[in-house]
């Protein structure tokens, strides 16, 4: 009998071998495993790779329960960990790329991906070629010969495009390219990625999969194909993360539904007020029609989450920093998915510099919130102070 998410959730990597009978796998912390025999030593280097204790960096059991769950909320044949989300993104793309090779990332990407791939991966001789969000089809044009992986995110980091995955994954998979996706913003639960075309599914786990922005953490999951490499080479790059990291993230997943749906809850009422406003050009809320892929959404996703962005009529800088510096429930700070609110600016001429063919050319300033688990009236409250804070020092620097 198939489970629901929400059921999934509550038992995924509980298994009896993990907890020992107990509601939650202990923390099991060790380097060295001790063996009585050469015969014990024997089989367990045998299965090493087998969720076996073996050796420290192998993992141990609470490892093995993360593992597991995560299989079992995205599907997949393994699960790898990673001490943060861009060790998850730099290392899975290690794990197939060889000097010679050429990536096809998506301009939307996480900012640090795409300084990995500037730096790091040009420095090994490997090419990467920036490709629009919504390019669909033309895809087919940027493929070379030597074209290995091809990187998603979706929605789109800062600007929130919704990429079709799909389509994407079908012309990739013609040309024998691996699918990469970073699937951060979905929580591994919101979009199935394995029922799309990816192979290997990607997350900050720091974000939602924790969700009380106290843990680094990464994931990547991987198809029965592209797991035994993945595993073997990211061991071999010496990935492991504390099992206590391991434990958080486990039991954040318990809570993981609760939490996604008032984040999108509060944030889709959030987004529509912000509709309201004569401040506002558009709101890039993927539940929205106003953000670029939204039919995407719709077709493929099966809810949202606290993040998105919206973009302001007008650029003035200062004005921004007045709405920024008095906010008394927004924080600003360089993550989410936490149960807190965050605020965050970006000037029309910083996409410059993080996009190379899909720039939005915005004539306003682009303010991505996070929307926390607060009363939501408070967070739209505050969100009024703030932009009535903007109008006075507009209205200031402008005599």
């Amino acid at each position: 009998m198939s489970e629901g998410k929400k059921t999934r959730l509550i038992t995924a990597g509980r298994d009896k071998k993990w907890t020992n009978g107990v509601v939650n796998p202990p923390v099991q912390r060790a380097s060295t495993i001790v063996f009585d025999t050469v015969a014990e030593k024997n089989a367990a280097m045998l299965k090493r790779a087998d969720k076996t204790l073996f050796y420290g960096r192998r993992g141990t059991n609470t490892h093995f329960a993360f593992q597991d769950a995560m299989v079992e909320l995205e599907g997949g044949a393994g699960c790898a960990l990673y001490p943060c989300g861009t060790a998850a993104i730099s290392n899975a793309i290690l794990s197939f790329i060889e000097t010679g090779d050429h990536i096809l990332m998506v301009d939307t990407c996480y900012e640090p991906t795409r300084d990995f791939c500037d730096s790091i991966m040009k420095k090994m001789g490997v090419e990467t070629t920036y490709y629009d969000p919504m390019i669909g089809e033309g895809l087919r044009d940027l493929i070379k010969p030597n074209t290995k992986i091809l990187f998603t995110e979706s929605p789109g980091s800062v600007t929130m495009e919704v990429q079709d995955i799909p389509t994407l994954s079908r012309i990739a998979h013609e040309n024998e390219i691996i699918v990469m996706l970073d699937n951060t913003w979905a929580a591994g639960v919101n979009f199935s990625p394995f029922d799309f075309g990816v192979d290997i599914s990607i997350q900050a786990a720091t974000k939602y999969i924790v969700g009380h922005s106290d843990v680094m953490l990464g994931t990547a999951v991987a198809t029965e194909k592209y797991w035994p490499q993945l595993r073997e080479q990211s061991y071999l790059m010496g990935q492991c993360v504390s099992p206590d990291d391991a434990y958080l993230g486990l039991r954040g997943i318990r809570t993981l539904d609760v939490r996604l749906s008032q984040h999108a809850e509060n944030s889709l009422k959030v987004a529509k007020w912000l509709e309201t406003r004569p401040e506002v050009d558009h709101v890039r809320h993927p539940a929205l029609e106003s953000c670029p892929g939204h039919e995407f959404f719709a077709r493929d996703f099966t809810g949202g989450n606290g993040l998105f962005s919206f973009v302001l009529k007008e650029s003035h800088p200062k004005a921004t920093t007045e709405l920024l510096d008095g906010m008394n429930h927004f924080s600003m700070g360089y993550s989410w998915g936490g149960f807190e609110s965050l605020i965050l600016a970006n000037e029309p001429r910083s996409f410059n510099s993080l996009r190379t063919v899909a720039n939005p050319n915005f004539s306003g300033t682009l303010i991505r919130v996070h929307i926390g688990l607060e009363d939501v009236d408070d967070l739209i409250a505050d969100l009024d102070s703030g932009l009535e804070r903007y109008n006075e020092a507009v209205k200031t620097t402008s005599k």
